[in-house]
Order: structure tokens, then C-alpha cells, then sequence
């Protein structure tokens, strides 16, 4: 199975939309990763994937199909979060939910260090 990379209109909805959380352009890279499809699979699929790092953080957003978005960040391999949701259909929601738990982690996180 094949899966298409993301298209020009996609990189420019992730970096808008990167731009209006963090105040400023994110070096946004394409990548491939390989994901298992489902849970059933034994083998991993090469899927297009976005990977930057802001902060402390790195984020992927891998492509599993036409419309299916799957979504992580991570602060080390020992503090790896998702949003919930296995899949998105849409590019757009995906994002900004990743965004938006990612935030609420970083404040959590802020808190039990002492640094809100």
C-alpha cells in the first residue's frame, strides 16, 4: 500500500497554523515513519509524516491514508502522548487538538515543577 505525501495546501495549513499557536514560522519537515495500519497487522507500513520540534517538544503527524491523520509528541521516548483519538480525517483537527493537549501538558508539567 502506497501513501500519497502531503501536498503543498496541507504544509500550508500546518505552518499557518503552527505560526498562529507559537507566535512565529516552525521549521516544519517532511519524513516517513512506519506505523502499523491496524491492530491486526503484523507489518509496518511506510507512511509521510510532519515532524518539528518547538521547545522541549517534537511532534509527528503521520499520514495513514487519503484522509486519516495520526498524531504524537514527545518530550523523550519516556514521555510520549497522544491526543485520545487514534485518527483524524482531518488535517486541520488533527493539528490543533495535538496543539492543544500538548499545551495542557506543558502547563501540568510547569506545575509540578514549580515554573507555571
Amino acid at each position: 500500500m502506497s501513501i500519497s505525501g502531503f501536498t503543498q495546501a496541507d504544509l500550508a495549513l500546518v505552518r499557518a497554523t503552527l505560526k498562529e499557536r507559537f507566535g512565529h514560522d516552525v521549521d516544519v519537515q517532511e519524513v516517513d515513519t512506519e506505523v502499523r495500519l491496524s491492530d491486526a497487522d503484523r507489518e509496518l507500513t511506510a507512511c509521510p509524516a510532519l515532524y518539528w520540534k518547538e521547545e522541549d517538544c517534537a511532534f509527528v503527524v503521520a499520514k495513514a491514508g487519503e484522509a486519516a491523520y495520526r498524531a504524537m509528541f514527545f518530550y523523550s521516548v519516556k514521555y510520549r502522548y497522544g491526543t485520545g483519538r487514534e485518527e483524524y480525517d482531518n488535517l486541520g483537527d488533527c493539528v490543533i487538538t495535538l496543539l492543544k493537549v500538548q499545551e495542557d501538558v506543558a502547563r501540568e508539567r510547569a506545575e509540578e515543577t514549580g515554573n507555571p
